[in-house]
This record gives structure tokens, sequence and C-alpha cells, in this order.
């Protein structure tokens, strides 16, 4: 692993949701799923579930195996059904993770329901009067040249 120093640790991206199906063929272990021996799922963080590519949920866990363990493997789970790809970030440090999460969760349009605790940045006068402008002007085009 890199230097404890690091925000992430590790990272696995777009792995794909079948290594918790796949039994690893290591002669050692028989009927032993994949995902139970990557060490680095041992390890808490921060994961995105993708549906194909595009992201649909952000979550953490104190260990991230079981998680996405339990979202990989419980049909009954309300997002069993919608994924099949998964990146995770190790992230040791709790308050860290929760930045992080919040963080990816205010940057992509996704099926979480929680709103992240970070500050907010309002738009400026100029901002809302420029935007305002513009969507009048989508909104009636042509308008301008019949003046």
């Amino acid at each position: 692993m890199p230097k404890a120093s690091r925000v992430v640790a590790n990272t696995a991206r777009m792995w794909p949701r079948e290594i918790f199906d796949h039994v690893a063929d290591d002669g050692v272990s028989p009927n032993k799923p994949l995902a139970k021996s990557l060490e680095f799922l041992d390890n808490p963080g921060v994961y995105v579930l993708y549906r194909d590519d595009i992201p649909y949920y952000i979550g953490q866990a104190r260990k991230l195996r079981g998680r996405l363990w339990a979202h990989a493997m419980k049909p009954g789970g309300r997002l069993y059904n919608f994924w099949n790809f998964f990146s995770a970030f190790v992230v040791l440090d709790t308050a860290d993770r929760n930045e992080i999460e919040g963080i990816l969760i205010g940057a992509m349009p996704t099926a979480n329901s929680a709103r992240p605790r970070l500050p907010r940045e309002k738009f400026p006068k100029e901002v809302v009067k420029m935007v305002r402008k513009i969507r009048k002007e989508q909104a009636n085009p042509g308008a301008r040249d019949r003046r």
C-alpha cells in the first residue's frame, strides 16, 4: 500500500461485479469467491457502483468487501439489479471518507438520497442575471430578431 499520509491509500477502478460470483481457480481454496481473496477490500473506504459506465450509487463502508458483497449478493437489496461495475477507494480516516463521499455525491447525479454536508457558494447576482437571460433567449428564439 502507498504511504499512509495519503488520503486515498489504494484504488480499484471499474472492476466487474462478477468478482463476487467467480470462484478463484488457485487450487488452494475451492469454491472461494475471488472477492474473498482480495485483501484491499478488508479496508474502509468509499465506493461507486456503476450501471455500465454511468455512476449509479456512491457509498462508504468500514469494510469495503462486506458492503459491496451485500450489494452484489442479496437479491432483495435496493441496489442489487442496478449495477455491474464498481470502483473502490481505500480511505482509512473516517472524516476523510465522509468528505470524499460528500464530494462524489455532490459532483455526480446518482440514485443517492443523501445530501452532502458541504459548504455551498451562492450564485452571484450577475450569474443569476446571465442564466435568466440565456433561458429567456432559449425559450423565445428569434424574439431578439423581431425587434
